[in-house]
């Protein structure tokens, strides 16, 4: 693939604006750990909807679709689209709660929640465990997507692309803390759109596919295009829509889709002005991520079995890349080879905008673990505002270089998929419970972390392909939460005064707090006529609108695409009686 000067122009100057607002940002967070870390606690809601958005449109994203489109058709994204239920439950009924909390990361919850060493013990586990470990193997599959791009468009050597993406990457990340990487995401997702939707266009009108009616009317396409797996084939929906949607949402822990909300989508929300708009951010992020961005890179996947029907097509196009790399994911950088001038540089810019906003925000939300849930609790904790930012901007440094070195050793999107989603099979409803239900204790969440990772080394490198993927799940899935509830009912149980203070905060759903509540109130711990706030058959019923009001615009979407307006018009009609619904539950709950 050539470039030609209007290319590297376009690329040039989106560096040269993301560094600028990297360095603006960097002269607002240079002494204060709040503003490096969650800016201040001030952001709107608006621009952390987007940033979310931004950080979940990882360059692997477009990948990890193509992969799924080529193998299992459109019914294949079941397997991320499922994760919309968890996304709407961290929407109507977890979003307040993080706000209300106060505190700085989502380890914090540990000490809030729990007693004794094993709370603190595992607030600095998962400090290392996430913010390291988990982290740095996410950040690898994104550098990965990066290298597949470098190498299919600027004929680029794996190290050379590391190398350019680690450089920039991390300073911006390292000087201009959370205001940087907020503001920079939502730069880098108006480009990142706007590349991906004209990408698809031309490439959807190439003469080799013909329009968009010949594109669905293909012989290598028609049998891709269902919106859900063959009902005739039990094995197909099984795997692709009965699993995600009955297991997969709620028990397994994903980065950008953790039952009851963690991770970096916590610190947004916890970094919002107040819980309505923690609230209106993860709405605007579940909209967006579900229903806005997935048809561009599915299209592009569909014409892609066009021009490389096999895997050998792809291999023949591209012979000076290794074997290994040859996967159906490589597919989408290949389709982007035959954009114009000035679109290629578009495009280009599109995906480093979406790669560098994805490892900009893990790079702080991991040294935000680092530095508050490792370093100050148990190293150093009388440290300065501005030591605590110096450490943060080492820490990301480090991470981006761990990052690296892994990304080199990867070989598709989908292999690390399924990899982070058998690490936390089990875990899910651990996350979703310990809002509710008092008995959860620290213990239950180490042994949770602790046997279904186990059970995912000894799946992956033992059993390995001798069993299905969806039976690896499940199988992880039952023996996790199996152990982690006896755990729960065989360990201590939390200590009464850290419950109380918890119920006194959080003022959580109390139906699962009535013991603790009564015994509270008796000592005169627990204080207040109505201990929780807000109505759960509301919040629920709210969460069941939301993924109708985003399915129904995903796929009255896709219908239009397909040629059917008719159930366009539907889809559309059922997305604004939903919005109408959820509009009248929260304005019932505020007023």
């Amino acid at each position: 693939m050539s470039l030609f000067t209007i290319d590297w122009i376009i690329i040039l100057t989106f560096f040269i604006i993301t560094m600028a607002i990297g360095l603006w940002a960097g002269k607002k967070s240079n002494n204060n750990s709040e503003d490096y870390f969650l800016g201040g606690r001030q952001m709107p809601w608006w621009l952390l909807g987007v940033s979310m958005v931004a950080t979940t449109f990882s360059a692997d994203t477009p990948n990890l679709v193509t992969d799924i489109v080529r193998g299992n058709g459109v019914a294949g994204n079941w397997a991320w689209w499922a994760f919309l239920l968890t996304g709407m439950l961290t929407v109507f009924i977890y979003a307040r709660l993080w706000r209300r909390s106060g505190i700085s990361t989502d380890l914090e919850f540990y000490e809030l929640r729990y007693s004794g060493k094993e709370a603190a013990f595992l607030r600095a586990f998962r400090a290392l465990y996430l913010g390291v470990f988990f982290n740095v193997l996410i950040m690898a599959t994104v550098i990965l997507a990066g290298i597949k791009i470098g190498a299919v468009m600027l004929q680029l050597e794996a190290i050379e692309t590391v190398l350019i993406i680690s450089v920039i990457t991390v300073i911006y990340s390292a000087v201009g803390g959370f205001k940087g990487v907020v503001y920079t995401d939502f730069v880098q997702f108006v480009i990142a759109m706007i590349g991906m939707v004209w990408a698809a266009v031309y490439v959807v009108n190439m003469p080799e596919i013909g329009g968009l009616s010949a594109l669905i009317s293909h012989e290598n396409v028609q049998d891709k295009l269902s919106f859900v797996p063959d009902f005739n084939d039990q094995s197909a929906l099984m795997t692709l829509l009965i699993i995600p949607l009955a297991v997969q949402w709620w028990s397994v822990w994903y980065p950008g889709a953790e039952p009851g909300g963690g991770g970096y989508i916590a610190q947004r929300m916890l970094s919002a002005k107040d819980e309505k708009s923690a609230v209106f951010a993860t709405l605007l992020f579940n909209i967006a991520h579900y229903a806005l961005r997935p048809w561009p890179w599915i299209l592009i996947a569909l014409a892609s079995l066009i021009i490389f029907p096999e895997l050998e097509d792809l291999k023949g196009a591209f012979p000076y890349i290794a074997d290994d790399l040859i996967k159906n994911d490589l597919a989408f950088s290949a389709m982007l080879t035959y954009l114009p001038a000035g679109l290629a540089g578009l495009v280009i810019a599109a995906l480093i905008a979406a790669l560098m906003s994805t490892i900009s925000t893990h790079l702080n939300w991991g040294s935000s673990y680092v530095v508050y849930d490792f370093y100050k609790r148990f190293i150093d904790p009388t440290a300065s505002e501005k030591k605590l930012v110096m450490i943060g901007r080492w820490s990301t440094v480090i991470l981006m270089v761990l990052s690296a070195v892994l990304a080199l050793s990867l070989s598709n999107a989908l292999q690390a998929f399924n990899i982070l989603l058998q690490i936390g099979a089990g875990t899910g409803l651990l996350f979703i419970l310990r809002w509710f239900w008092w008995r959860v204790n620290a213990s239950a969440e180490i042994v949770a972390m602790v046997v279904s990772f186990g059970i995912a080394l000894v799946l992956q490198l033992v059993v390995g392909d001798a069993m299905p993927e969806h039976i690896k799940l499940v199988t992880g899935v039952g023996l996790t939460t199996l152990s982690w509830v006896a755990a729960a009912y065989i360990t201590k149980e939390t200590d009464k005064e850290v419950l109380y203070r918890f119920v006194n905060l959080i003022r959580p759903y109390s139906f699962g707090w009535k013991k603790v509540i009564a015994e509270g109130k008796a000592e005169g711990k627990i204080t207040g006529e109505d201990t929780s706030v807000g109505s759960l058959p509301g919040d629920i019923a709210n969460m069941f609108l939301g993924c109708v009001l985003v399915y129904s615009l995903l796929f009255g979407t896709g219908s239009l695409i397909y040629g059917n307006t008719t159930y366009f018009i539907v889809g559309m009609a059922v997305a604004l009686l939903s919005a109408s619904g959820i509009w009248y539950v929260l304005s019932k709950r505020e007023g």
